[in-house]
């Protein structure tokens, strides 16, 4: 495909050159409120600036592709004029700003208007286009979430501490999902506590939700397979939606199959079972394929019609009404210096292993293997597998933010960056969560199966054969102790390292650093 562009009327003066972005795939994206038919057009564009930003996962790079080329493809359909610059287009710049330009002087627009971006950089491109193309440039409020910038600043303003579960509940009450009058349903606001449950082996996972590639696909995977041969992420076995209709089939499949146990088992993990419970639809949400309010109010009508436990309905909404909109919100309020900050001054380089998956740690290597497979991993794989190893190792947070960014499919740097800055590394010193996630192989094992048949041995901390993870998590607490002992939070575990003898203690830093002196052979 060199070029797929609908150009009629080029040469005549437009009205409004009106730009949707590959995360923007929303019919009601604020960039074409108003749109006139007869006179404005739309223009996309596959940059290979953004391709290559970072290594991102193949299945990404098609997800993204092809997501894109449905949603110009139902534009048309609509009898829209869309201006779609192709990746391998021969006259592509390979940037936002070289094909804004380009399409100013193709179609002489009397204004251009676009909506906000996900992506701190994206925001400073724009902010050069009035000049790049002399055209007025107009840049849209993104009204897809369910709280705005402006809203996120409101909360902020004055706090000395940003938690996500205060704004959690602002959130509850300005919605009302999952509300009965002024009271949280089932009088709490959190039922987080329930949902810790490790999986029997007696539970039957339900099947995975996958879509045939069709042929729109199938051009793209063809592309990215030349274009990226050796690049990180299988390509076999690609079963996302790409189109908004294909997401919500993946939904419903969610609220039938899923969301029930989902509450329970959110914090799971067993080999060979990459999405368990899991609804794997931030992809979607993340490109706007689905709309966060509708997915809420889906997800309540199922419990409120007495099909899912309450646990399951607020554990799944307070992902997308509190987590997703409080670190987009937090993202928007700090950049760009808080990408910036380093406050356990980690700076080892990240092994090849998060490439690979080449570790007798059978926790990494799983979810680096099912990374590599699907570009998805969820929530507890990432943040206390690879993040908890990362944060415990001192990996340096721009490299593991880079490696984030790269591999899953949803990962779109508003929502990517703090997760992983704040909430994995605490690089951010204690802004997003009040305590590191640091943990030792113990909760590995009470979540998942990994332990079992791993050649080290969970149970030990000294010797050849004793988890990785054991020594690093001491090793952590000793190295960080000035920085965390601080914590009230904490002062239990720093009790215990008050009762541990020094010898062990030695013993336990030697152990763990001469594991991290072999992680870079």
């Amino acid at each position: 495909m060199t070029a797929n562009i609908d150009r009629a009327g080029a040469l005549a003066s437009t009205h409004c050159l009106r730009v949707v972005l590959g995360d923007q795939l929303s019919p009601n994206i604020a960039a074409l409120e108003g749109l006139d038919a007869a006179r404005d057009v739309v223009l996309m564009m596959e940059v290979a600036a953004e391709a290559d930003e970072v290594p991102h996962h193949r299945q990404k790079l098609v997800l993204f592709f092809s997501a894109m080329r449905h949603f110009a493809a139902n534009l048309r359909e609509r009898g829209i004029r869309v201006d779609y610059v192709a990746l391998d287009d021969p006259a592509n710049t390979g940037s936002f700003r070289g094909e804004v330009v380009r399409a100013a002087a193709r179609h002489r627009p009397q204004q251009i208007i676009a909506t906000f971006p996900g992506e701190w950089r994206v925001a400073e491109d724009m902010g050069g286009w009035q000049q790049a193309t002399a055209v007025p440039v107009e840049i849209r409020e993104d009204t897809r979430f369910l709280a705005s910038r402006a809203r996120f600043a409101e909360h902020a303003r004055g706090r000395r501490q940003l938690r996500m579960e205060y704004f959690y509940r602002e959130m509850r009450r300005e919605t009302g999902f999952l509300m009965d009058g002024g009271e949280p349903a089932g009088g709490a606001w959190n039922y987080d506590a329930e949902n810790r449950k490790k999986l029997p082996r007696d539970v039957v996972v339900p099947p995975a939700f996958a879509e045939a590639p069709d042929a729109v696909t199938q051009e793209v995977i063809a592309l990215v397979a030349t274009r990226w041969p050796d690049r990180f992420g299988a390509l076999e076995g690609f079963g996302y939606a790409v189109d908004a209709a294909g997401a919500a089939r993946a939904l419903q499949h969610f609220l039938v199959h899923g969301l029930a146990r989902f509450g329970d088992y959110q914090d799971a993990m067993k080999r060979g079972q990459a999405f368990l419970f899991h609804a794997v639809i931030s992809p979607y949400l993340n490109l706007g394929l689905l709309d966060p309010r509708a997915v809420c109010v889906a997800v309540e009508a199922a419990w409120r019609g007495g099909l899912v436990p309450l646990n399951a309905a607020e554990g799944f909404i307070r992902q997308i009404l509190g987590w997703r909109e409080f670190v987009r919100g937090l993202y928007w309020h700090l950049m760009p210096a808080y990408g910036a900050t380093n406050a356990l001054g980690a700076t080892r380089p990240l092994p090849d292993f998060f490439w690979t998956g080449d570790t007798d740690m059978v926790c990494v290597a799983e979810t680096v293997r099912q990374t590599k497979a699907h570009a998805y991993a969820h929530h507890i794989q990432r943040l206390m597998v690879t993040g908890n190893f990362a944060l415990l190792a001192g990996l340096d947070p721009a490299e593991v933010g880079q490696w984030y960014l790269a591999v899953y499919a949803d990962a779109i740097e508003w929502v990517e960056l703090p997760n992983t800055h704040g909430m994995a590394l605490f690089a951010d010193g204690g802004v997003l969560g009040s305590k590191p996630y640091a943990a030792s192989g113990k909760y590995i094992d009470r979540m998942s199966d990994y332990c079992a048949g791993c050649r080290y041995d969970v149970k030990e901390t000294l010797g050849s054969t004793a988890c990785p993870f054991n020594a690093l998590y001491w090793n952590f607490l000793i190295t960080h102790e000035r920085l965390l002992r601080p914590n009230r939070r904490m002062g239990v575990i720093f009790g215990a390292l008050d009762r541990m003898e020094a010898g062990r203690r030695a013993a336990i830093v030697e152990q763990a650093s001469t594991f991290l002196a072999q992680l870079h052979p």
